[in-house]
């Protein structure tokens, strides 16, 4: 084997070495039996009350947007004083 075959081998098995051993851990974690643990129900709760409550912000917020329009309509269309025909 020349000097370059010997490099190109090592960076080939080198390579594979770095590409194949997570892929290996992670079958043999899955063989072995560790699996990922669910979140518990408690946080789920706690994300859909988050979740319920920025909505209801969000909807709040969209009302006072509204509100605010109309006002700001009813000014732009209301007679200026001193303005005359």
């Amino acid at each position: 084997m020349s000097g370059e075959d010997a490099v190109v081998a090592v960076f080939f098995f080198t390579g594979m070495f770095v590409v194949l051993r997570p892929l290996a851990g992670a079958v043999a974690r899955r063989i072995g039996g560790e699996v990922h643990k669910p979140r518990p129900p408690e946080v789920d709760e706690v994300v859909q009350a988050e979740l319920q409550r920025l909505r209801e912000d969000v909807d709040q917020m969209a009302e006072r947007l509204d509100f605010a329009e109309r006002l700001l309509a009813k000014q732009r269309d209301a007679p200026r004083i001193g303005q005359g025909g």
